[in-house]
């Protein structure tokens, strides 16, 4: 199970990331994007997905993986219990999280 060391190392580890205070948590950024927190007190984390795939890794391990209750779930936004995930799952959810926040949307049509 991944610590709090590994779980920074893991989401500083990708391009121009930067790591900051978010309420009283600590955020993971690329710019401005929030794609990870981190809650060094109950070890969850939350990460920024993409709507299949928090299915899928909710559906792999739902005591380590899950959506967070309430609107923000259905925004893609899943916990991941650091004392419950695998690393290298932990790791795989952190790139496509990355991945998620740095992906170029579509303009939207006047």
């Amino acid at each position: 199970m991944p610590d709090i060391h590994v779980f920074r190392q893991l989401a500083l580890a990708f391009p121009n990331t930067s790591e900051e205070p978010h309420f009283e948590k600590t955020s993971f950024r690329i710019g401005k994007k929030i794609f990870a927190t981190l809650d060094t007190t109950t070890l969850v984390a939350c990460l920024k997905l993409p709507l299949a795939e928090q299915d899928l890794f909710s559906l792999h391990d739902a005591e380590a993986i899950y959506p967070v209750p309430n609107a923000w779930g259905k925004h893609g936004w899943t916990f991941v219990n650091l004392n419950k995930v695998r690393t290298d799952v932990l790791e795989d959810a952190l790139r496509i999280a990355y991945a998620e926040v740095t992906a170029k949307k579509p303009k939207k049509q006047k």
